[in-house]
């Protein structure tokens, strides 16, 4: 057992399904893990949009800019649970990349949304994945998971339809390259 100064927490980096999650929640999916530790994990989905915005789904007086917002589906645990990612030019308390925060409370929600900064982005999701402590290493040691670097980029602005794909395609190698050209339907191929 790894002592736990020997342990790999994967705060910051992105989780992909390796392709061997299909049908299950998680399937073509990438999590942000925002928090992890020897509790246990937390992450954020970012490729799976719910269709609605966030002024259709949650109902309190929001700036514009954020009702218009597309709200994404962190992940199957509490999904009524809000969660958001922002960033800005300097956040100091930053969670798993440099100017990135997480939120949790509407009060904070809509001080961000009424914020001026053009350099402001806002990400809002409905529930969350979350591990228990060593789930995620065991999932890790069966190869369910890929990892990769986040990066803002990543989070903000690659499309999320496209984002399991691209990050695939640019960690390399033929199986992932294969892996990204596979259709979602196996029977359509």
């Amino acid at each position: 057992m790894a002592t736990p100064s020997q342990r790999k927490f994967l705060q910051g980096q992105l989780l992909l399904d390796s392709g061997g999650l299909g049908g299950s929640f998680f399937e073509r999916t990438v999590v942000l893990i925002c928090q992890h530790d020897a509790e246990g994990a937390f992450g954020l989905i970012l490729n799976r949009a719910l269709g609605k915005t966030v002024g259709e789904m949650i109902v309190a007086d929001l700036p514009e800019t954020l009702k218009e917002s597309p709200l994404f589906l962190g992940g199957p645990v509490q999904p009524s649970a809000l969660s958001f990612l922002h960033t800005d030019h300097f956040i100091p308390d930053a969670i798993a990349l440099p100017n990135l925060a997480l939120g949790h409370s509407l009060d904070e929600l809509i001080e961000v949304g009424e914020s001026f900064s053009p350099a402001k982005k806002v990400r809002l999701f409905a529930g969350y994945a979350g591990w228990s402590p060593g789930q995620l290493e065991s999932e890790m040691k069966r190869k369910a998971w890929l990892t990769f670097p986040a990066s803002l980029d990543l989070v903000f602005e690659t499309p999320p339809e496209q984002l399991w794909q691209n990050i695939l395609r640019r960690k390399g190698g033929w199986q992932n390259k294969l892996l990204a050209q596979m259709p979602e339907d196996l029977s359509r191929n």
